[in-house]
């Protein structure tokens, strides 16, 4: 993730053809350090601008949601009010690739006289502001007051002068040439895209890498270490990205991995190409979505962190009981031994003599001579008797044992199922059917509150490429619902083998399957299983009606004999998703 220059000349190249000579209509303070502005555009149509200073996540897009601000308005909300309420933006620009934008906007004094006023969004992290400014560079005011004591470098308060910190020497990659560039770089002794990145600016680490990998460089590699030959392919490649930014050459886009976002650029990533990449119609478009989706994913895991340490703790209360019911059961081992033993002092003990230790005689089934040993003070019969006990007690333990084995692996696998479950959740209600679930089995004590919870998560819904319903459950409540209740007789069923997932269900309405639709069917399986991001995942297949629910098993756990399957990768990018 990287709101570097890049990203902001693509955002400049936007504003200037959405609200270029447009008017600001509206300005709200949503936040301390938020500013929206309602703008009437180049089209005649209402735009909002968000603009966030924010340390940890500055950035500007343009976006349809609403975000008021307070009952009343801060101080820098009615100082921008009073000036530029229904201004004209005139200009608006960046200087070099620097992340900041100035906005240069035209309006009447209150004698009526032309002025003319800058708004200044800097979008550096921690050191972001939004700072407003007379003609002449004086600030007026800023969204942060830096003072001398917070920063040495610059202050930003009214009446100071405003300009830009210095960017540490480095170099302007619009207008760099080839030597300057080859010269400055090569004489670090550190890692090339670290070279690259803290040379050149509005270059992002992201955007480093990227350099590197066109030009087939690597990157981790120390940057005094490269020939001559190398560094001027590397300005090649620099060049022709240099030039797309120039030429406004730009194609928004996020990168996904796994379903979840990762990156977004302005330019294309060679990078990524092994993930998936979605194209975004504007700069903000990829900026709303991707930080929504973000947010999305961060507050998930939030909210699940309580119901993942539930089924983590449980997980290893599992596996610890399992391990020792295996080592206890490993201990019965011995037990047909003291059988043997036992039938053999039987047979053969007619003729012991008292007080004998030990009784040497032909184990009749492996045709071998066997000693066994013997307690001098019992007589033949009684040491016969005492290995018959032992063996008794040991078939019952292995009886016991083997039971609660098999209990604590059922326990582990709906376990493990619902622990992908979490993986899967991307709504707030998919997390109450599995709160539900774990409440159910007891690893959540229920709270009687009176009032019926409420379940309102439902399944994913996708549509094959011949038109064919797919259909996947988030959870095992859900996936027993499909398998069982939802899935009629001749439709098909989809699982990862052996291994935690999802129950994936093709509504067949009574017509035959096209290959393509199974393909699609048992990677939309394979994507959304523990094995999720392999390249070969094997696929279990069969019509619903073969499809049996294990008595007494956890929701989703069925059993089948009659089967097919096939061994696919887990890419679903091509399969269209229904918004229902």
């Amino acid at each position: 993730m990287a709101f570097d220059g890049t990203v902001i000349c693509a955002m400049v190249q936007e504003l200037n053809s959405c609200i270029l000579n447009g008017r600001i209509n509206k300005i709200a303070q949503p936040e301390a350090d938020e500013l929206m502005l309602t703008i009437k555009g180049n089209d005649r149509k209402q735009l909002r601008l968000l603009i966030s200073a924010g340390a940890s996540l500055p950035l500007i897009y343009f976006t349809e949601a609403n975000k008021p601000g307070p009952m009343t308005a801060p101080n820098f909300c009615m100082l921008l009010r009073k000036h530029l309420n229904g201004g004209k933006i005139i200009r608006i620009w960046q200087p070099g690739l620097e992340r900041a934008i100035h906005f240069e906007i035209e309006h009447l004094d209150d004698l009526g006289d032309l002025c003319h006023k800058s708004l200044i969004v800097e979008l550096m992290g921690k050191h972001s502001n939004i700072i407003f400014c007379r003609e002449d560079g004086t600030i007026i005011d800023s969204i942060k007051h830096i003072s001398s004591q917070v920063s040495s470098v610059r202050e930003v308060l009214p009446g100071r002068a405003y300009f830009l910190p210095e960017t540490q020497n480095k170099l302007d990659p619009l207008s760099v040439d080839a030597e300057t560039f080859c010269s400055e770089i090569s004489k670090k002794p550190m890692p090339l895209s670290k070279a690259l990145y803290t040379s050149l600016t509005g270059f992002s680490p992201l955007l480093a890498e990227e350099l590197c990998h066109r030009a087939s460089l690597e990157s981790a590699q120390s940057a005094n270490s490269f020939s001559e030959t190398e560094f001027l392919h590397l300005f090649r490649q620099f060049s022709l990205m240099t030039e797309d930014i120039r030429d406004g050459h730009f194609s928004p886009q996020i990168v996904y991995k796994e379903g979840e976002p990762v990156e977004f650029s302005v330019l294309p990533l060679t990078l990524y190409q092994d993930l998936q990449t979605e194209s975004c119609e504007s700069v903000s478009s990829m900026l709303e979505q991707y930080f929504a989706m973000k947010n999305t994913v961060t507050r998930i895991r939030q909210k699940s962190s309580d119901l993942r340490r539930i089924v983590g703790t449980a997980l290893d209360r599992s596996r610890k009981k399992f391990e020792l019911q295996q080592r206890q059961l490993k201990d019965t081992e011995k037990r047909d031994k003291y059988r043997v033993y036992g039938e053999l002092i039987n047979t053969y003990g007619y003729g012991l003599e008292e007080g004998a230790k030990s009784l040497t005689a032909l184990n009749y089934y492996t045709n071998k001579e066997i000693t066994i040993p013997l307690d001098e003070t019992k007589t033949a019969q009684e040491n016969a008797q005492k290995y018959f006990d032992r063996y008794n007690k040991l078939k019952r333990t292995f009886e016991a044992q083997s039971r609660l084995i098999e209990e604590t692996s059922q326990e582990i696998a709906h376990l493990e199922s619902i622990s992908t479950s979490l993986d899967i959740a991307l709504l707030e209600e998919d997390l109450v059917q599995i709160k539900e679930e774990l409440t159910e089995y007891g690893y959540i004590r229920r709270k009687y509150t009176g009032k019926k919870v409420k379940i309102t998560s439902r399944p994913f819904h996708y549509r094959s490429s011949d038109g064919f319903d797919i259909y996947v459950g988030k959870n095992n409540l859900q996936n027993e619902e499909l398998s069982f209740k939802f899935a009629t007789g001749n439709d098909w069923w989809f699982h990862a083998k052996d291994c935690p997932g999802s129950h994936v269900i093709v509504k067949t309405m009574g017509q035959e399957l096209p290959d393509a639709t199974f393909e699609e069917a048992a990677r939309l399986a394979a994507y959304y299983s523990k094995k999720r991001g392999a390249d070969k995942v094997e696929i279990d297949y069969v019509e619903k009606k073969h499809l049996r629910k294990v008595n007494g098993a956890a929701p989703g756990f069925v059993i089948y004999h009659t089967n097919y399957s096939m061994v696919i990768d887990s890419d679903i990018s091509g399969i269209t998703q229904v918004r229902d």
